[in-house]
C-alpha cells in the first residue's frame, strides 16, 4: 500500500491500482524507481511513516481516492466548478473520466461562472471613470485638472461636485421642456421666440462650459473624443451652432435670392435647419450619465442583444406570414384595406404587438380566426423574452447601485 497524506488526512492506495493509471501523478509515484522522482511529484516525505505529504484540498481528494478504487470520477455540485478542475488538473485525472451527466452539469457551471465574473468585470468598468486622479501627477496644471475632473467626473467628490452634477441634469430637462413648448402655436409669436432663444442660448452655454472643462480635465484627448458619454456632449451643443450658422445662411442667401427671384434652396435650406433644431432631442442622453436606471437599461440591451434580435426576428416573421394570409383570406371582400401584402404589413405589426389600432378589421369569418391566431402568437411572442429581459435589468440595477455605494 502507497501511504498519502493529503492536507494532514491519510490515504492507503494499493500500488497495483495507482498502476493502472500511469499518467496520473500517483500512478507515476507508483511506478517510478528513482526516489529523487518521487520527492519531485510530492511536496514532502515523512520517512518514519513512509507517507509522500501533498498540501492539497482533502475534501476533494476524496473524490479522486474514489476514481482510483471504482475508476469513476463523480462531479457534486456543491463544488467550485474552478477549483475542482484546477484540482484534477493536478493530480494529473482527465475530465473524461467522469460521468457524462456529471461532465455536463460541471461544465454548465463553468460558464454561468465564466459569464458572471465577465458581467461583474463589465459592471465594474461601467463605473468606471475613463481618467483617475492619478493621471494628472507630474502633468501641466495637474493640479487644476485634477480639481475639474473632481467638479465634472466625481459627483461624490464634493458638494459643488453634486451641485454641478444636478445642474447638469436641470438644463437638459429645461432644453428638453424648451424645445417641446417651441413648437406650441401659443409660443410662435415674436415674445415666444425671443423666450425659447434664451432658455436655448442659456442651456447651450452651460453644455458649452462643461464639454470644455471635460475637455481640459481630459489627459489623453484619443480617449476623449472616443467615450460614448462625450459623444452624446458634442451632439448635444452641436445643434446650436449648426443653427446659428445656417440662419445666417439663410438670411444671406434670402437677400441674394429674392434678386434672382429664386427660392428653392432657402426652403430646402429652411428644412435642414429643422431637422438640426431636432437634433437636440439626443440631449435626454446626457442624463444617463447620472442616471443608474438608464445605464443599467443601456447595459441591459447591450448584453441581450441576442434575445432581442431574435424576438424582432420572430415579429418580422409573423408579420410576413399573418399579412400573407389575411391578404388571401380578405382580397376579393369589396371595399377592403387588404389590396396587398405590404397593406396588410400595418395590421399584422400592430395585431402581433396586441396594441389594435382598428384603422383595418377583417370582415369575413376566416379573416378574424386568422386575426385571432394572429393575437395570440403575439401575447405568446411578447410574454417570452420580457421576464427575462426585467429580472436581468433589475439584477443590473441592484449590482450597479451595489457598485456605486462601495465606490
Amino acid at each position: 500500500l502507497l501511504n498519502i497524506n493529503v492536507g494532514g488526512k491519510l490515504f492507503q492506495i494499493a500500488y497495483k491500482v495507482l498502476a493502472q493509471y500511469p499518467i496520473t501523478r500517483l500512478g507515476k509515484l507508483a511506478l517510478y524507481t528513482d526516489p529523487m522522482k518521487k520527492l519531485q511529484l510530492c511536496d514532502d516525505y515523512l520517512v518514519q511513516k513512509n507517507e509522500y505529504f501533498f498540501d492539497r484540498d482533502p475534501s476533494i481528494f476524496h473524490y479522486i481516492f474514489h476514481f482510483y478504487r471504482s475508476g469513476v470520477l463523480w462531479v457534486m455540485d456543491e463544488m467550485c466548478p474552478s477549483n475542482f478542475v484546477e484540482e484534477i488538473e493536478y493530480w494529473g485525472i482527465h475530465l473524461k473520466y467522469s460521468q457524462r451527466c456529471c461532465r455536463i452539469l460541471l461544465e454548465e457551471k463553468r460558464d454561468e461562472l465564466s459569464e458572471y465574473l465577465k458581467i461583474e468585470k463589465e459592471l465594474e468598468a461601467e463605473l468606471e471613470p475613463l481618467e483617475s486622479g492619478t493621471q494628472f501627477d507630474g502633468k501641466f496644471l495637474g493640479r487644476f485638472r485634477k480639481m475639474v475632473w473632481n467638479l465634472i467626473e466625481n459627483p461624490y467628490s464634493s458638494v459643488p461636485a453634486k451641485i454641478i452634477a444636478v445642474m447638469s441634469s436641470f438644463f437638459v430637462l429645461i432644453s428638453i421642456v424648451g424645445m417641446t413648448l417651441s413648437t406650441v402655436d401659443e409660443m410662435k409669436n415674436k415674445t415666444g421666440k425671443m423666450w425659447m432663444e434664451q432658455i436655448e442660448m442659456i442651456c447651450a452655454i452651460f453644455f458649452t462650459s462643461e464639454y470644455l472643462m471635460r475637455l481640459i480635465s481630459s489627459s489623453s484627448f484619443r480617449n476623449f473624443l472616443r467615450a460614448a458619454f462625450n459623444a452624446i456632449d458634442l451632439v448635444a451643443i452641436l445643434p446650436f451652432y449648426i443653427q446659428i450658422l445656417f440662419e445666417n445662411l439663410d438670411d444671406g442667401d434670402m437677400q441674394y435670392h429674392e434678386e434672382l427671384h429664386k427660392v428653392e434652396n432657402v426652403s430646402k435650406l429652411g428644412k435642414v435647419l429643422k431637422l438640426i433644431k431636432l437634433m437636440r432631442i439626443f440631449r435626454i442622453l446626457k442624463l444617463a450619465r447620472h442616471s443608474t436606471g438608464l445605464r443599467a437599461f443601456s447595459f441591459t440591451m447591450r448584453q441581450c442583444y441576442q434575445q432581442v434580435c431574435c424576438l424582432l426576428l420572430f415579429i418580422a416573421m409573423g408579420v410576413f406570414t399573418f399579412s400573407a394570409l389575411i391578404h388571401s383570406v380578405e382580397h376579393d371582400v369589396p371595399g377592403t384595406g387588404f389590396t396587398s401584402i405590404p397593406c396588410a404589413w400595418w395590421w399584422a405589426a400592430v395585431s402581433l404587438s396586441t396594441v389594435g389600432y382598428g384603422d383595418t378589421v377583417p370582415d369575413t369569418i376566416l379573416g378574424r380566426m386568422v386575426a385571432f391566431f394572429c393575437i395570440s402568437f403575439g401575447i405568446i411572442l411578447n410574454g417570452m423574452p420580457i421576464s427575462i429581459l426585467y429580472n436581468k435589468f433589475s439584477d443590473y440595477y441592484a449590482k450597479l447601485k451595489a457598485h456605486e455605494m462601495s465606490q
